[in-house]
């Protein structure tokens, strides 16, 4: 699906930065920075657009958000599961320690976890750092 099909379907306005954004995560195949996404797309796109976006696209379901070990968020295209305002991302998340990307590991679950009476679970999220598949070629 293209960029521009994706945000008729999230109905979302469609414009040039949207667009190219967009472009970026259906290009890659790793969680983007902010910084990632700044320099993919150039010095004349405004930083606070590109948040703005981020922040549509994570409340549309297009993206969610990933944290790195050290607390810094980047962001994931969603799967066909993740509807607006809804998330369905228990899935493992994959750092490398060499070459620093962040990969979502779809098919890796993260284990049931029984909380206290009282509490009630919002979202999970499993970080593992490690050597990923490229850099252990």
């Amino acid at each position: 699906m293209t960029a521009a099909q994706t945000l008729r379907n999230a109905d979302l306005r469609h414009t040039n930065g949207r667009e190219e954004v967009l472009n970026l995560f259906l290009d890659a195949d790793h969680a983007l920075s902010h910084s990632d996404i700044e320099n993919g797309l150039g010095p004349d796109h405004d930083r606070v657009t590109i948040y703005r976006t981020l922040r549509t696209f994570v409340d549309k379901g297009l993206l969610h958000k990933v944290l790195d070990d050290g607390g810094n968020p980047k962001y994931a295209l969603c799967r066909d599961t993740c509807a607006s305002g809804h998330h369905h991302h228990e899935h493992v998340h994959f750092k490398c320690d060499n070459c620093g990307q962040t990969t979502c590991l779809d098919q890796v679950h993260i284990p049931a976890v029984a909380l206290p009476e009282g509490y009630n679970r919002k979202e999970m999220n499993l970080l593992i750092q490690g050597v990923c598949l490229e850099c252990n070629k």
